[in-house]
């Protein structure tokens, strides 16, 4: 059996583990979740440590930085450190992050929050349990939480 760790925060404005949540029991059996919540999105890759450590096998980590310029340079040093602890086990970590400034009303952000938490939710199953799934999708320009880019296809 397989264990999926998603991890998020009080500091986001959409309770997006909640979607995440939903969404990965919709995809199937043969897999566990453990949920952990941390204040802030610089708390993120100390809670994915522990639970790789508690034998996740992935994990699936929701933020919502703000939309001042610190925040953007705490995501960053969040997803850093995320990289990190995911090399530190060979293990993957997806990383679903909604910046407040990518909406431009609380409606809006909500709804890219659900999405965004969803879709990533999806390709941490994927990642797990359906691999070649993901492979089928190579270079499709799948956007999560907005419309698909699309392939772009040139004549050769």
């Amino acid at each position: 059996m397989k264990k999926i760790g998603v991890v998020d925060t009080t500091f986001a404005r959409v309770d997006m583990g909640r979607y995440a949540l939903d969404r990965l029991k919709a995809c199937g059996t043969g897999f566990t979740i453990e949920r952990r919540t941390v204040p802030g999105i610089k708390d993120l890759p100390v809670a994915v440590r522990k639970l790789f450590l508690a034998g996740a096998d992935l994990c699936l980590v929701l933020g919502m930085p703000g939309k001042a310029e610190y925040d953007k340079v705490c995501a960053h040093e969040a997803s850093t450190g995320l990289i990190f602890a995911g090399v530190l086990e060979a293990k993957p970590v997806v990383e679903c992050f909604v910046f407040e400034g990518e909406a431009n009303d609380a409606k809006s952000l909500e709804h890219l929050a659900r999405r965004r938490a969803e879709e990533h939710a999806e390709n941490a199953y994927a990642l797990l349990f359906r691999p070649d799934d993901l492979t089928r999708r190579a270079g499709t320009g799948l956007r999560q939480g907005f419309e698909d880019a699309g392939a772009i296809r040139l004549a050769r």
